[in-house]
C-alpha cells in the first residue's frame, strides 16, 4: 500500500507540475522544497553542517544565503524533470544552451568511449536529456529507487530522449562493452562512496568516501573523462550544459596509486565547480559521512561509521 501511495503523490506532483506554466511551477515546487525543509530538519541540519565543512570562512549569513538559493535550486530541478516530455530538438534551447561541446567532440573522435564526469549540479537530470536531444543518447549510471514503481516512473521520464539508465551493481561488462563500441557514459561522481569501492580522497580539504568506479574504467579502457556539469546563468535566464576539456590522465605501473590520484583529480574538478556555483549543488547529502579507518563519525547526530580497512 505504501508503495502505491508513494508512487500516486510522485505521479501527481510530476504531472501538476508539467501541467503548470514554467513560472508557476517553479514558484510552487519552492514553496514544497521550502516545506520539506522546515519537515525534515536532518536534510537542514546536514546542508548547515556540510556548508560550515567547506566554506569555515564564509560569515553565516552567506552560508545561510547560500543555503536559501540551494532550496530554490532543488526547487527549480524539479520543475525541469517533471517538464521534460514537453522538450524536444526544436525546444530544449528554451531551457539549456550548450558550452563547450567541442571540448566532447574531440573527447569522443578518440574512439575509445567518453565518461562523463558530472554530479548532482545544476539541472541535473536535465542535463543528460538536453546532451541527447543536441547530440546522441547515452547512458548513465543510477542506484534503483527503493520504490520499484516510482523508480520505473523516474527511469520512464529519463529515458524519453534515448537515453538508457545502467543499474550500478549489475554494470561491470556492460559498462566495459558501450566504452569498448565507443559508446558514452555518465557517471554522477559526488556522493559518498561504500565502504567496499570507496578511495578516500580530499574534497574541500577533508578525505572523503569516493567512487572508484571512474578511475578503474578511465584506467582500463583508456576512455577519455570529460567533466560536464550545468548552471543557472540568470544573465540569460537559461541553464547552460558546460564541457570542460578532457582531464589528462596519466597511467603508471601502480595500478592502485594511478586511481588514488584520478580519483583525487576528480575530487578536485567538481570542488573547482562548487566553489564557483555554491548554490548549484546538492548541500543536503552527506558527503563526509563514511570515515577512514578508525576515524569518528563527522556528523554531530550521528553515531560511529567507520570504513572498512583495505
Amino acid at each position: 500500500m505504501r508503495e502505491r501511495l508513494e508512487y500516486a503523490f510522485v505521479w501527481l506532483l510530476l504531472k501538476f507540475l508539467g501541467f503548470l506554466p514554467r513560472p508557476i511551477a517553479r514558484w510552487f515546487a519552492v514553496l514544497v522544497a521550502k516545506c520539506l525543509f522546515l519537515i525534515r530538519p536532518p536534510l537542514r541540519r546536514a546542508a548547515e553542517f556540510n556548508l560550515r565543512l567547506a566554506f569555515p570562512e564564509l560569515p553565516e549569513p552567506a552560508r545561510r544565503d547560500i543555503l536559501k538559493r540551494t532550496v530554490r535550486n532543488l526547487g527549480w530541478m524539479a520543475v525541469e524533470f517533471a517538464r521534460l516530455p514537453r522538450y524536444t530538438r526544436k525546444n530544449i534551447e528554451e531551457a539549456m544552451i550548450l558550452d563547450g561541446f567541442e571540448n566532447f567532440s574531440a573527447a569522443q573522435s578518440r574512439g575509445k568511449g567518453v565518461l562523463f564526469l558530472t554530479g548532482h549540479m545544476g539541472a541535473w537530470e536535465l542535463k543528460p536529456f538536453a546532451h541527447a536531444l543536441y547530440s546522441n543518447p547515452i547512458y548513465f549510471l543510477v542506484r534503483p529507487i527503493d520504490n520499484p514503481r516510482v523508480d520505473a516512473l523516474v527511469n520512464r521520464y529519463r529515458g524519453l530522449s534515448g537515453n538508457r539508465p545502467i543499474n550500478k551493481n549489475e554494470s561491470a561488462r556492460t559498462v566495459l562493452r558501450i566504452l569498448r563500441e565507443g559508446g558514452v557514459i555518465g557517471v554522477l561522481a559526488d556522493q559518498n562512496a561504500v565502504p567496499a569501492e570507496a578511495i578516500f580522497a580530499d574534497f574541500f580539504g577533508i578525505p572523503a568516501a569516493t567512487t572508484s568506479g571512474i578511475a578503474r574504467l578511465a584506467r582500463r579502457t583508456g576512455a577519455a573523462v570529460v567533466p560536464v556539469y550545468s548552471y543557472w546563468d540568470p544573465r540569460i535566464s537559461k541553464y547552460r550544459l558546460r564541457y570542460e576539456p578532457a582531464l589528462e590522465l596519466t597511467s603508471t605501473d601502480d595500478e592502485q596509486g594511478d586511481i588514488r590520484n584520478y580519483s583525487a583529480r576528480f575530487n578536485q574538478v567538481i570542488e573547482d565547480y562548487v566553489r564557483r556555483f555554491p548554490d548549484q549543488w546538492l548541500w543536503v547529502h552527506r558527503r563526509w559521512k563514511t570515515r577512514p579507518p578508525q576515524e569518528s563519525a563527522i556528523y554531530p547526530d550521528e553515531q560511529h561509521h567507520y570504513a572498512r580497512a583495505d
